[in-house]
């Protein structure tokens, strides 16, 4: 749990690429304990890039420990891809805040100790989010509720409420009005992580593929010896390779202190595709029994779906990749809007 975190404070000093590696190999057996490390590693990662020396030595070695468990809230029911429009607030009084609103879609966030959270502190736009750290005991913070989901059962998602939330001026993680930006960096990074973790489920859904195609027999042979299950195999493993390629260039460029968002963007988008496509083809292979619970694959075929939506969408990930090609076409008088059409 301490792997991103610096060795002065109790962790282990390592890398992204290590990082994703953890993820991914956590996430071909458990695609939800996959999450949640990856989370609270990106919690951990942010307070050491931009957190005081207070912050750090407050958080760190207790994320180190699993002491407590990060948490990150920026969605809320108004504001998901567009994040620059949360109406959470948070106002200055005397020597602290006072922070009001709701998140929502908060993996960790009712079992965490620490909880990044995004709340305006300006004016309208990216420019007034600032960013706090603050104590999942705070007084004002409820969960309002537990989210139900498809899959990833084994991660915990929620609403947090925050009514009146006093928290005091050092919860400040960064400069005022700088919120948005550090939210986009631990999202770019975080990006790594839903890659590396969709590559687990791939993995996963490989594994299981292959030994069900050797022991399935059918017409007096394994089923895997017919093309119509052995190109599925085929084309499940050349995409896997594809994918982990992507995303440990990404992790690599992290690690080496260059630009990694638009690398980041392209292996969420390629290996949560991946993911989800060969997913429903190991449920496929399996036949009735991939519908059922006695074999994993139906598992991995929910699992996959929410690693397309979650961490930015595929649409948001296209968009990251189209603009930094074409630039951004919307702002030259010639665009027609949506709703113009």
């Amino acid at each position: 749990m301490g792997l991103l975190i610096p060795e002065r404070y109790g962790g282990a000093g390592g890398d992204v690429v290590s990082y994703a590696l953890v993820v991914e190999e956590l996430s071909r057996v458990d695609a939800g304990a996959g999450v949640t490390f990856s989370v609270h590693a990106m919690i951990a990662r942010a307070i050491a890039l931009l957190g005081s020396e207070a912050q750090k030595e407050r958080y760190l070695p207790q994320l180190a420990q699993h002491d407590v468990l990060g948490a990150f809230a920026l969605s809320e029911p108004d504001a998901g891809s567009d994040a620059a429009n949360i109406r959470a607030t948070a106002r200055s009084v005397g020597d602290g805040w006072i922070l009001n609103g709701r998140k929502q879609w908060c993996t960790n966030g009712g079992v965490a100790g620490v909880i990044m959270a995004m709340f305006r502190t300006g004016g309208g736009g990216a420019k007034g989010i600032s960013a706090f750290l603050v104590d999942r005991e705070t007084p004002g913070l409820e969960v309002e509720k537990i989210t139900e989901k498809l899959g990833i059962h084994t991660s915990h998602t929620c609403d947090l409420a925050f009514s009146e939330v006093r928290v005091p001026a050092d919860a400040l993680l960064g400069a005022e009005g700088a919120g948005f930006s550090s939210a986009l960096t631990t999202l770019a990074a975080g990006r790594i992580g839903i890659a590396a973790q969709a590559c687990g489920i791939l993995a996963a859904a490989l594994e299981a593929s292959v030994k069900f195609a050797r022991d399935r027999s059918q017409f007096g042979r394994p089923i895997g010896a017919f093309e119509g299950v052995s190109f599925k195999i085929a084309r499940m493993a050349t995409d896997l390779d594809a994918a982990r390629l992507l995303t440990y260039q990404a992790a690599a460029l992290c690690d080496a202190g260059k630009p990694f968002a638009l690398e980041a963007a392209k292996a969420k988008l390629f290996a949560s595709t991946a993911a989800r496509k060969h997913a429903a083809e190991a449920v496929q292979i399996h036949g009735g029994y991939g519908y059922t619970t006695e074999f994993p694959v139906e598992r991995y075929y929910r699992d996959a779906k929410i690693t397309e939506i979650y961490e930015g969408t595929s649409e948001i990930q296209q968009l990251v990749i189209a603009r930094s090609l074409l630039g951004r076409l919307e702002d030259h008088a010639t665009f027609v809007a949506p709703h113009e059409c």
